[in-house]
């Protein structure tokens, strides 16, 4: 792989660039953000050699990182501009409708859907390091629709970087991610919400705050730019999540309520059991 463009400089593809930069010698890296603060770390940090916003004809591969309601559109154009053998994927936190947008698109073979799960609550170019996608899984969708020789440019870099690759239906991805990562933001946001109003109240009440808080509302400190859209985008998923999790808390609720504590302790030494599953999958 000898060029590298990425759209989007934060979190996610900062820490690309500066993995591929490891590992591949003579890579050039050329890049863009709407954010010009952005751009300007990006240049500095060293993510990207030259800052900008098209990708030359001959590059290998085009990153795309930027919010997710914004990738539609950013796919269509990118995909108008790129020569024949460049191969464009997102590392979108949504799938489905992307999919869908591209599926009788004359360079759908040119597009491969690509989901990193690696992130932190830290967010922009200043966040990004090398070791963030070092034995992460990435879920790649559809991955028949996209062409043999483009699809080796992705496993080299997907193997350099050390990412481990799991391949899923669109719409299998975008449910199970409005569960086991979209659903967790949504209770830490609401949870550090609940804990903000009780403390308009009660000024020391973070002083009590151990461990156990701050891991929990830890994602409450994720970008809203990120994560506002991922809402709206999954939004069906997500609300079908939200109904089982708000479902479970008011039976949870009526259990306390009722001061019935071997209910609570039956209903907690069954969820226990997520240790076993979680266990196997390190």
């Amino acid at each position: 792989m000898q060029k590298l463009h990425i759209i989007g400089l934060g979190l996610l593809g900062g820490s690309f660039a500066l993995a591929a930069k490891n590992k591949f010698e003579n890579l050039v890296i050329t890049g863009y953000d709407s954010s010009e603060k952005n751009l300007q770390d990006a240049l500095n940090l060293g993510i990207i050699q030259e800052a900008k916003e098209a990708p030359d004809a001959d590059t290998d591969i085009v990153i795309l990182a930027t919010p997710a309601d914004t990738l539609s559109s950013l796919l269509l154009a990118t995909l108008d501009q790129i020569g024949e053998n460049t191969l464009v994927f997102d590392v979108g936190s949504t799938k489905a409708k992307l999919c869908e947008l591209v599926a009788d698109h004359p360079k759908r073979k040119q597009y491969l859907a690509a989901h990193p799960i690696a992130g932190t609550e830290y967010s922009g170019p200043n966040a990004a390091f090398a070791g963030l996608l070092d034995r992460k899984v990435t879920i790649i969708c559809e991955l028949e629709k996209t062409d043999l020789q483009l699809k080796e440019k992705a496993y080299e870099l997907f193997d350099a970087l050390n990412l481990k690759l799991r391949f899923m239906d669109a719409e299998e991805h975008d449910r199970h991610l409005a569960f086991v990562s979209h659903l967790s933001h949504i209770s830490s946001f609401m949870l550090g919400k609940t804990v903000l109003q009780k403390m308009e109240d009660e000024k020391n009440i973070f002083d009590m705050a151990g461990s156990g808080f701050s891991s929990t509302v830890r994602l409450a400190k994720s970008s809203p730019a990120m994560w506002a859209p991922i809402f709206t985008e999954n939004k069906d998923n997500i609300l079908s999540a939200l109904d089982g999790y708000i479902s479970n808390l008011s039976a949870f609720r009526e259990k306390i309520a009722a001061s019935d504590g071997q209910a609570l302790s039956d209903d907690m030494t069954e969820i226990n059991k997520i240790r076993d599953i979680l266990d196997l999958e390190k």
